[in-house]
């Protein structure tokens, strides 16, 4: 009988006061997390409010103990398909106009780091900051964003060494 209580406990859906618990604990780490992506704060605040609409959505079947993960897993895929489509409507409206590169004119190491950090793909972007800035093991990361661990070790490898190579050519500049 004392298994089956235990069995049930992790099977019953969110409360109102664990889904509240969730919004003051995790809400602004999710916030964080999209910020260091997207560096739009209306966008972040928008994917962090449909986040937490969608676990409302699914109360029932979120469980509290898995509430952290669905949060961060959500809302990755919700950031990468509103990046998807930006980029399409951005493709749809330029006329084949060329970029222009970034200009380094601030010698604020932090937004420099920042721009060295928005060169890198998206995927491995969000693991490098959900490894080194949030401070995710391996298989959260994998949970989080769908990739095998194997993957996002790979991920979190390719992007450090293109930092570190970007980084030893900006050092040449200087």
């Amino acid at each position: 009988m004392g298994e089956k209580n235990v069995l049930r406990l992790t099977t019953e859906p969110m409360t109102v006061s664990e889904y509240n618990r969730s919004v003051d604990d995790y809400a602004d780490n999710i916030f964080r997390f999209l910020m260091g992506n997207l560096k739009q704060k209306e966008m972040a605040e928008d994917i962090v409010q449909d986040t937490y609409e969608k676990l409302w959505i699914k109360r029932e079947t979120v469980s509290y103990e898995k509430v952290k993960t669905y949060l961060f897993t959500t809302a990755y895929h919700t950031m990468i398909d509103r990046l998807r489509k930006e980029r399409r409507m951005i493709s749809m409206e330029e006329s084949g106009a060329s970029e222009n590169p970034v200009e380094m004119v601030s010698p604020d190491i932090n937004k420099v780091l920042h721009e060295i950090l928005n060169k890198l793909p998206t995927d491995q972007k969000a693991v490098i900051l959900l490894r080194d800035y949030e401070g995710y093991s391996y298989k959260e990361i994998g949970e989080i964003t769908g990739q095998s661990e194997s993957q996002v070790k790979i991920n979190i490898f390719r992007g450090r060494k293109f930092l570190k190579n970007y980084i030893g050519s900006i050092e040449v500049l200087i």
